[in-house]
Formats: structure tokens, C-alpha cells, sequence
């Protein structure tokens, strides 16, 4: 998912890490500053379309360096999640950095998430406007719930409890979307859709010229 720039609240200085409270992060964290940048997949890419494979194996340096090599692609993208799949790996595993309602920025991944909503009588969808880092350039209102939950596994296998409100919780959602191969290109009608793709068509030059240099200036 592709940062929020017009509407987005504030953040202080508050942060939560991987669902708990700490009393101080850096702005580029820890996996960000051991990873690589790897190349983002596009909307019409297979990896994108199929439900994603469960992480089965846990604490492993290969899932290790998969998740620093997607906070920094993330980074790069100007991102607020990005999910496995979208860096071209078929796992039920995505990354996050992101701001809630309440100004609290949320860090973080999770893996084999199981996503939660509240019930239909108690749920609230608001409309705004969402990006893809997968759909480059473009961005459409999307209908999501005010609320989200998700519960999954570190990198080594622990439980994790994410809640999110607002902006945070609309990048669970989407996030959650790629990993049963959907992006919210799906939540469009035809005509929004086809709005998008020609967004995508005529920006994602610009896109991928300034992830380019991005990328040069972190590794700088």
C-alpha cells in the first residue's frame, strides 16, 4: 500500500512495534538498514492473482532476510505495507509501517495473518482514496472498515495481535487482499478500474524514476 499524502494525520511520536508500545524507534528501522531492494511486482503479474502459500518454517535466515529486504523495498516505494507477493514470493507474510487514526505509528510484520472485521451491524465503511505500490502512479476511493484485526507469527513463530483503526486499518486490509490474490483494483467498479489503469499507464515512468533515485540515496 502506498502512503497516504493528502488527508493523512500527523504522526507523533508514538510508536508501536509489532503490536506493543515502545519508547523510541528510528524512522528507518533496524530490517530496513540490513535489507535489499528487490523489484516490485505489477498488477497483472500471476504472483499476484493466487492465494499465497503458508510460512511453514520459522526463525530461518532466509525468512529473516526476506522480511529486511521488504521493509527497504518498502522504503524505497514510498510504502505503508507491501506483502510478500509483491515482491515476487508466493508467502502469507507482509510488512508494515503506518499511521493510525490517533497519530500512532505502527511497525511491523506479520505472517499466515487471519484478518478479522467487526460484525456487519457494527461496521463502518469509510471511503478514501488508496494506492498500490503493484498499481503505480494510481489512486482510487475504496471502501474499507474503520476497524481491522490481525492475528498471525513473527519471523520465528510467535503469536501476534495487530489492531488497527483508520488509515492503519485500511493498510491491514489491503495488505491482507494480496495474500488471497487480490488487489483493490477487485473492490473497483469497471469504469474506476479502467481509471486506474490508465493512471498507472500514464505515471508509473515518474514512479519507478523516483524509486530509483530512492533507492541510490539509502544506499548513500
Amino acid at each position: 500500500m502506498s502512503v497516504q499524502h493528502e488527508g493523512s494525520r500527523p504522526v507523533d511520536r508514538r510508536v508501536h512495534v509489532q503490536g506493543s508500545p515502545v519508547d523510541s524507534f528510528p524512522t528507518l528501522p533496524p530490517e530496513a538498514e540490513r535489507g535489499s531492494v528487490r523489484r516490485i511486482t505489477v498488477v497483472g503479474e500471476d504472483v499476484l492473482s493466487r492465494s499465497c502459500r503458508e510460512v511453514t518454517e520459522f526463525g530461518t535466515a532466509e525468512l529473516s532476510s526476506l522480511i529486511d529486504d521488504m521493509f527497504l523495498t518498502m522504503y524505497v516505494a514510498d510504502g505503508a505495507g507491501l506483502a510478500a507477493n509483491q515482491v515476487g514470493v508466493d508467502l502469507r507474510l507482509f510488512v508494515y509501517d503506518c499511521p493510525d487514526e490517533q497519530g500512532i505509528r505502527h511497525v511491523g510484520h506479520i505472517a499466515n495473518p487471519v484478518l478479522e472485521l467487526p460484525d456487519p451491524a457494527d461496521r463502518r465503511l469509510l471511503d478514501d482514496f488508496e494506492g498500490c505500490l503493484s498499481v503505480p502512479g494510481a489512486t482510487m476511493e475504496v471502501p474499507r472498515t474503520d476497524r481491522a484485526v490481525v492475528r498471525g507469527s513473527d519471523r520465528d513463530g510467535n503469536s501476534v495481535v495487530i489492531e488497527g483503526t483508520g488509515y492503519f486499518a485500511r493498510c491491514l486490509q489491503h495488505e491482507f487482499d494480496h495474500l488471497v490474490g487480490h488487489t483493490y483494483l477487485d473492490r473497483l467498479s469497471k469504469r474506476d478500474r479502467k481509471d486506474a489503469l490508465r493512471q498507472m499507464d500514464s505515471r508509473r515512468d515518474d514512479v519507478f524514476a523516483q524509486r530509483e533515485r530512492k533507492a541510490a540515496e539509502l544506499a548513500g
